[in-house]
This record gives structure tokens, C-alpha cells and sequence, in this order.
């Protein structure tokens, strides 16, 4: 069977300390978890270890040992969000205990699906025994996801129960929801190392998408983006890791000072820090006390540990059993997405409380007692489509690429949901981004009243300026969607102005008779125009009015603009071309002192010719010379009418 069609789990153990986690994991796999010299001493775990073994049916599992101990709970933490599947270690001598409780709280805060129970410890207990022991586990877990989870009497010193086990593993592995191997790729740190000759290692469980030799990585909250030197999965060199292994890459150029757990490997320029969440808190029933506005608490997310404050957002205490809307105010940043589950534990003494589920992890500061902020989070806990529309009316315009940053979902599933909103009205496709049809609508009427108002104020000039108007809209929004936009809005684009339709620029008898005259004084003096205020001055026009009758001459193509200050009559413009396209036919380079001369002109004019020609790419500017680059056929070809703004296929859709 191929790589491809090998599936990939993570199978984590629970459970109180010394109960035989490590030595149950040491019989399935053959491995040793402890590898710390403590551990081996002490016989606990005191902090995450990992093995891998093949189960029935091409599933490959890796496994997560965590520490039982209760002063090893921040370790255990760290490795327990990344699991599919749960073994649920007791002891058949002790039963349950107050470790075992708080596992089963975290996983159940955690929401893990999928579980089995382990009895271990069987060569040391009578059968009865055994089932009393089972009588008991079955109404602690009463109500719990592990209600009617499967139950397997195993011995690690005999092997007992061992094949049972392993196909019970099977069964339940089979029944599990695949990761997403098309997402952003994530992997939460949760080991670091140097090793000698080879650099930085980080080891973790790989919850979405894929990473391969070579692959360039984001590392957060260090902000730096390095290469995958090799990729590791349990061990063994591959090519590539795909999301649900244990996996260790060996990263180029990073310092393991610039680490530590909590950290994210992604793919570069998806994931972001926050210092701040929104989030759905339930706290556990038997939790000491209540939860106040602003108290502190410890909070775990991934392989991350911070402290955060709990602002309450519809009242002043959370109690036992309750849950809310709040907003975390974290110390430090951390990697967090929407849907990511979460556990806190009290400030002092450090217990486990409660948990909860991430709803927006980049929301702006909430002001307390607002229904529109409560219903606001409400609709953006509800559902994907939902939280989505949300975002595109917070940002008001983005770029799927900008959403799956948001959401952690997948380009493909983002792409998916966008299309349902389209086909509902929801949502409108402007080029390469996204807003809400509100947003659009709004942005509809704000131009049109724009452009009107503009044509009544100047019903010499052909419309608006493009770029002031797009200057109205949201900097995100780019040139491809705004020209998209003004086509929705029933506008057309002529050259760099934007005009209503069926609007044509009527001077008066008065604006004719100064249009006359400045044509006449550009007309005369060729092509030695001086600048815009001497060329004012002799037609007796106003710096007021000047704007619009220029830019009437411009839009008439009666005046070529060769700069803010300087202007040429057209038929001096066509000299003045006709002049460069010749000598360019006999020469390959032109000085400005050179063509200065060939039209007889001052220097001023002239250099405003040249930097023209430079910016339409007639020539090319090579330190004090010009060379021939894209010439056109004639003078004349070179003057075409401004167009109209034309929709092409693509985003007239």
C-alpha cells in the first residue's frame, strides 16, 4: 500500500500517575517514552513522550504519553490538544482517582470525540475485583463522551488483552473524521533541541496540511521565515509529513534561543499572533468559585501557555457549571484560530477549571453590556458561512487568501462557502475580492452621489478623478475591483476620469471663448510652452478656472499633458514626436541638449518631452541619453482617444 493511502492518527493517553501509561504504550509499541534520566529514575513521566506503531487496516498511530503526576499538568496539556483518539488509563488495583477526574474534564473541555478505556494492571487483580473496579468507571463516565466507550482489560507484563486492544484501536481509528491535509500547514512546538552538525529541531503533531523537504516556513512568534532541511516522521527520514503525524523538521538558519513551546511552524503568511480572543467559556461544575470580571487565569491553547485576563461580557461573575461569551486579554501573543479549543486552569492554586472554544482570534476591544456585540458573536459562533460574512462586513473587502488567515479553513472550503453566499445574495466578487452585498451596495450609492455631485459642480470637466475617487473607498480595496465596482455601479472609466454615461461636458459661451484663447496661446508658442502659470497669464485666464479648462482641452485631446505644469498644443506634441521617431531611425541614442536642439526649443519644455516620452515608454533613459524603446508606428497612432471603462470577461462575471 502506498503513503498516500496509509491513514494517520495520534492516539493520547489519560490518566492518573503511575497508573501504567508509559508501560502499556512500552507492550503496544516496543518503544520507550521516558527519555528523560528523572523519568527513568523516578518511574513517572514528568514530561511528554512519543511512539508509533502500525495498526490493523494501514493505519499508522503515533502516541503521545503524557504525565499523570499532577505537578506535570502544564506538560501534559501541551500534548493533549493534538490527539484524535483517547486511551483512558486506570489502574484495575485503584480505579479512578483525582487525576484520572481531571484528564476526563480536559478532554471533555477539549471536546476529543473518540476514546477508549484502559484496565490495566490485570495480572495483579482478581476478576471480581476487576469488575467492581469497571462497575465504577462506567458511573463515573456516566454523561460523559465516554459513556459508552469501549472498555479493554489489559496486563503489560503478560500481554493480556494486548490483541483486543490493538483491534479495538483499529475500529474506532477507522470511524474518525480525516484532518485537513489541504489547509495551511501548523504544527504547535512542543519539543525543541540543537543537534550537533544538523542545527534547530522542532518536534510536534501536525494538525493541518502538509510539510516537505525544502518547503519554506513561518515560525511564530519569532516572525521568521527559514527552509526545511529535513523532514522526520517518528524517526524516519521522509520527503514529506502529512497533517495527523508526529513529525520533526530540522530547520535552517533559526537559533534554538528563538524558541520556545507554544511556538507555531505554518505556512508563511496565513497565521498571526494575537493578544487578544473572543471565545465561548464554559467553566467545569465542580470548579472552587466563580469567575470574575478581569480575574486571571492560566490558558492553554496548542502547546501554548499564557495568562490571560477574562472580561466578562454579559455579566459580572461566571459561575460553576455556566458558560459565556468573553474576551481574553493575553500577556504574551500566541497562535490561535477560530474553532481552536482551549483549557484554564485558576491562577493560584493552579487547578483546572474550565475551557472553551475560540470564536474570533483577532477581534477589536468589546465594550461591555452591548446586545449588538452579544449577537454580533452569536452569529459568528453559529456556523462557517456565518463567521465568514462577518468577517467580509468587519473588513469590508478581502482576499480568500485573507479569510482562510482568519477562519483555519481551507482555501478550497473558504472558496466553497463564498460561492453559497454568492449564490444567496450575501456576498458580491469584485475581481480577486470579496465584500458583502451591503457593503457593495453602500459603495454603489457613495459613488454615484460622488460623480453627480461632481458633474454639477464641474460641467466642464469630462468626470471625477479615478484615483480621488478610489481614494474614498478602503485602501484594501485594489485598482482591478474598484474598475469592476464602478461598472456595477452603472459608471464608465474615460482615461483617468470617471463619468455618469450619458454625460458630455457643455461649456458655456463664455468657457468657449477662454477655451478659444488658451488653445490660441499654446497653439503659438509651439513647442517652447513655458509652464502653466506664464501660459495663463497671456490668455487672461484665472489660476480658479484654469483646472477645468485644462483638463476639458486635455479630455478633447486638444491638449497634450506632458506634466502638472507644462502642456503642449496637439499639433506641437505630434511635431515634437514626429521629430524623435525620425532621428531614432538613423540614431540609437539621444541627449537632451541633442533634441534641445533638433526642435529648437528651451530646456525646460524639452526635458518635460523627454520624461513624458520615458513614462509612455517611447524611450529608454541610460544615464544622460536616450534609446529607442517602444516607438510607435507614427505620431499620430501615438494619440488615441481616452477610452471608456470596458468590463472584460473576468470581472464582469
Amino acid at each position: 500500500m502506498t503513503t498516500a493511502t496509509i491513514r494517520h492518527l495520534i492516539i493520547g493517553t489519560a490518566g492518573h500517575v503511575d497508573h501504567g501509561k508509559t508501560q502499556l504504550i512500552r507492550a503496544l509499541t516496543g518503544m520507550e517514552t521516558d527519555r528523560l534520566k528523572e523519568e527513568q529514575q523516578r518511574g513517572i513521566s514528568i514530561d511528554l513522550g512519543f511512539a508509533c506503531f502500525r495498526l490493523p487496516g494501514d493505519i499508522e498511530a503515533g502516541v503521545i504519553d503524557v504525565p499523570g503526576h499532577e505537578r506535570f499538568i502544564n506538560n501534559m496539556l501541551a500534548g493533549i490538544g493534538g490527539i484524535d483518539l483517547v486511551m483512558l488509563v486506570i489502574d484495575a488495583n485503584e480505579g479512578v482517582m483525582p487525576q484520572t477526574r481531571e484528564h476526563l474534564n480536559i478532554l471533555e473541555l477539549l471536546q476529543i470525540q473518540r476514546g477508549i478505556i484502559v484496565l490495566t494492571k490485570m495480572d495483579l487483580v482478581e476478576p471480581d475485583w476487576a469488575d467492581i473496579v469497571e462497575e465504577e468507571i462506567r458511573e463515573t463516565l456516566s454523561g460523559t463522551f465516554l459513556a459508552k466507550a469501549p472498555l479493554c482489560r489489559v496486563s503489560a507484563l503478560t500481554g493480556e488483552g494486548l490483541p483486543q486492544l490493538r483491534a479495538t484501536l483499529a475500529a474506532c481509528a477507522a470511524e474518525l473524521r480525516p484532518r485537513d491535509a489541504d489547509g495551511p500547514m501548523r504544527l504547535p512546538v512542543d519539543r525543541h533541541f540543537s543537534v550537533a552538525g544538523f542545527g534547530t529541531v522542532v518536534t510536534g503533531t501536525l494538525l493541518s496540511g502538509r510539510v516537505a523537504t525544502g518547503d519554506l516556513v513561518e515560525v511564530l512568534p519569532a516572525g521568521e521565515r527559514v527552509r526545511v532541511r529535513d523532514v522526520q516522521v517518528h524517526g524516519q527520514r521522509q520527503t514529506v509529513a502529512l497533517c495527523g503525524q508526529r513529525v520533526a523538521l530540522n530547520l535552517a538558519g533559526l537559533e534554538r534561543e528563538q524558541l520556545q513551546r507554544g511556538a507555531v511552524i505554518a505556512t508563511p503568511g496565513v497565521f498571526e499572533q494575537t493578544s487578544r480572543l473572543d471565545a465561548r467559556l464554559t467553566l467545569l461544575a465542580e470548579a472552587p468559585r466563580p469567575v470574575r470580571f478581569r480575574d486571571p487565569v492560566h490558558f492553554y491553547l496548542g502547546t501554548a501557555h499564557v495568562v490571560g485576563l477574562v472580561a466578562l461580557l454579559d455579566r459580572d461573575e461566571l459561575k460553576p457549571g455556566e458558560s459565556a461569551l468573553v474576551q481574553f486579554h493575553l500577556d504574551r501573543p500566541l497562535v490561535a484560530h477560530r474553532q481552536d479549543r482551549f483549557i484554564i486552569r485558576s491562577y493560584s492554586p493552579m487547578t483546572t477549571i474550565g475551557g472553551g472554544l475560540v470564536i474570533d482570534p483577532r477581534p477589536v476591544k468589546h465594550k461591555r453590556f452591548r446586545p449588538q456585540v452579544l449577537q454580533a458573536l452569536k452569529e459568528l459562533e453559529s456556523g462557517e458561512g456565518t463567521f465568514v460574512l462577518q468577517k467580509l462586513n468587519d473588513l469590508q473587502v478581502a482576499r480568500v487568501k485573507d479569510l482562510e488567515q482568519l477562519s483555519g479553513l481551507s482555501r478550497e472550503r473558504i472558496g466553497l462557502l463564498l460561492q453559497q453566499l454568492q449564490n444567496n445574495g450575501a456576498v458580491v466578487a469584485l475581481a480577486d475580492q470579496w465584500a458583502s452585498q451591503s457593503t457593495v451596495q453602500l459603495w454603489h450609492q457613495r459613488l454615484r452621489q460622488q460623480v453627480e455631485t461632481f458633474h454639477r459642480q464641474q460641467p466642464l470637466l469630462p468626470g471625477m478623478g479615478h484615483a480621488p475617487l478610489k481614494a474614498s473607498l478602503p485602501a484594501a480595496l485594489n485598482l482591478k475591483a474598484f474598475d469592476q465596482l464602478l461598472y456595477q455601479a452603472g459608471l464608465q472609466r474615460c482615461g483617468e476620469w470617471v463619468q455618469l454615461p450619458d454625460f458630455v461636458p457643455q461649456p458655456s459661451a463664455a468657457q468657449q471663448r477662454q477655451l478659444d484663447r488658451l488653445l490660441q496661446v499654446y497653439g503659438q508658442a509651439g513647442v517652447q510652452a513655458s509652464g502653466r502659470r506664464d501660459m495663463l497669464a497671456q490668455a487672461a485666464i484665472s489660476d480658479d478656472e484654469a483646472d477645468a479648462l485644462l483638463g476639458y482641452l486635455f479630455y478633447r485631446g486638444e491638449l497634450i499633458r506632458l506634466n502638472d505644469d507644462t502642456y503642449f498644443h496637439r499639433d506641437s506634441y505630434l511635431q515634437a514626436l514626429t521629430v524623435l521617431l525620425d532621428h531614432f531611425r538613423q540614431h540609437d541614442s539621444l541627449t537632451l541638449a541633442q533634441y534641445r536642439d533638433l526642435l529648437g526649443s528651451a530646456r525646460k519644455p524639452v526635458q518635460a518631452l523627454l520624461e513624458h516620452f520615458d513614462e509612455r515608454k517611447f524611450c529608454l533613459r541610460q544615464g544622460d541619453s536616450r534609446r529607442p524603446w517602444h516607438l510607435p508606428a507614427s505620431a499620430a497612432a501615438a494619440l488615441t482617444p481616452p477610452a471608456s471603462l470596458a468590463p472584460t470577461e473576468e470581472n464582469s462575471s
